[in-house]
């Protein structure tokens, strides 16, 4: 009966393709429906502060290199993750990553948790030479990153375009991105004062590659890296509220 039921529905194209539409329909309405609950699924972040825009000017080299394809951002709920890497990862961590870094696959360390964990010369490090400082690395050498000034004329446009995605740029974060660029990385500078009224007094002002001098693409990736897992304290506390 099986067998017949399959020759005959293969033998009648219209049919074939109603049963396909159909199958096809019933996945989509699986995985499309759960999100008209997703503001009640995503946990709460009330201290989830924003990418400045040397850290977003980061991560757009981030992935311009394509570290996201050796490196992922997203610690499993598997014992031996949290152990080697630390909280497990939320879904509000990634809400305002456009688009998401998530990864699939760790020829390297999985990246979630590593702001803070290094100083910055140690990345200055082991971007221009991984194996000066981890001798059994396979990652490539970045070290034009130091050399590179950034390009932060443009950096306006880029938090403009964020805001159009939904994240919650101010008009004078996008009016002052340039000027913050140049006082997050050098906190003798002028500008400086005006990053942490924008973005808060947990932000990262500092002369990140040991040049006050030039704002470079090394600047901003290192703003980048310390920032990770650092912009929200969700994990933690939802952690020690299991743990409790």
């Amino acid at each position: 009966m099986k067998e017949f039921f399959h020759r005959r529905i293969e033998r009648n194209a219209i049919g074939f393709v109603l049963a396909i539409v159909g199958v096809a329909s019933i996945g989509g309405l699986v995985e499309i429906a759960p999100l008209f609950t997703i503001h009640e699924t995503v946990e709460a972040a009330p201290d989830m502060r924003l990418y400045t825009p040397l850290e977003l000017a980061g991560r757009n080299l981030y992935i311009r290199e394509g570290c996201y394809a050796c490196h992922s951002q997203m610690i499993r709920t598997l014992r031996d993750e949290v152990e080697r890497y630390g909280p497990y990862s939320l879904a509000a961590e990634s809400q305002y990553d456009h688009p998401m870094l998530w990864g699939s696959k760790r020829t390297g360390p999985d990246l979630a948790r590593l702001g803070a964990k290094y100083s910055d010369a140690w990345h200055v490090a082991h971007l221009i030479n991984p194996r000066d400082v981890v001798p059994e690395s396979v990652m490539p050498r970045y070290g034009w990153l130091q050399r590179n000034p950034l390009r932060i004329d443009d950096l306006g446009e880029h938090l403009a375009a964020q805001r159009a995605v939904g994240v919650p740029y101010t008009d004078a974060m996008i009016e002052n991105a340039t000027a913050d660029a140049r006082g997050q990385a050098n906190p003798e500078a002028a500008e400086s004062s005006g990053v942490t009224e924008r973005y808060g007094e947990a932000t990262n002002v500092r002369v990140f590659d040991g040049n006050p001098s030039l704002v470079t693409e090394m600047d901003a990736l290192v703003a980048y890296l310390q920032v990770l897992g650092q912009l929200t304290g969700a994990a933690h506390q939802e952690t020690a509220g299991r743990q409790e």
